[in-house]
């Protein structure tokens, strides 16, 4: 949660920034210009995605029952959690916009830290249109050498940082 303090300074940079763009624009400065169509690309892009994503989150967490993530994903599931965090990694369009409200909808549902962690990490390296992508401009063997390396580190270390955090108490917000 931010405080007042925060939100204020928040406030007032998102200020600063629409007032830089609006002289950019008007005293054709063009890095505050490219500033601008980069935002707004990206606005666009955001506003687009991000409700078909949070329905289908909504939905994610009304029809997938609590029983279900905590033997899958949950302390009893052990490498198969694993499995199943890389396959709906590999799933999850929208990067990390999307997999955080996923991570959470898994983490009030009873997963695994770890497996959390790991969800996330897979997120940003085994999603299908990345691999995809990958293997169009790097080859089979550059891609196969990635994940074959990637996938056994993020496990080993979201174990370990799950370990840790849960040591030191720590929790994912519910």
């Amino acid at each position: 949660m931010t405080n007042k303090g925060d939100q204020f300074w928040q406030i007032i940079l998102t200020a600063l920034f629409g007032a830089f763009v609006t002289v950019s624009f008007l005293f054709n400065l063009e890095i505050g210009q490219q500033m601008g169509r980069m935002f707004g690309s990206t606005f666009l892009v955001m506003l687009c995605l991000l409700p078909c994503a949070f329905v289908l989150i909504a939905l994610f967490d009304v029809w997938i029952k609590r029983e279900t993530i905590e033997k899958h994903f949950g302390h009893g599931s052990g490498m198969r959690g694993y499995a199943w965090s890389i396959l709906l990694a590999g799933t999850t369009v929208g990067g990390l916009y999307v997999a955080i409200p996923v991570a959470a909808s898994l983490a009030k549902k009873g997963a695994q830290l770890s497996v959390i962690i790991a969800y996330l990490s897979f997120a940003g390296i085994c999603r299908i249109p990345m691999v995809t992508f990958e293997v169009s401009f790097m080859g089979w063997v550059f891609t196969a050498v990635r994940m074959a390396l990637s996938i056994p580190l993020v496990i080993i270390t979201s174990q370990l940082l799950g370990k840790f955090l849960e040591k030191q108490e720590g929790e994912v917000a519910k």
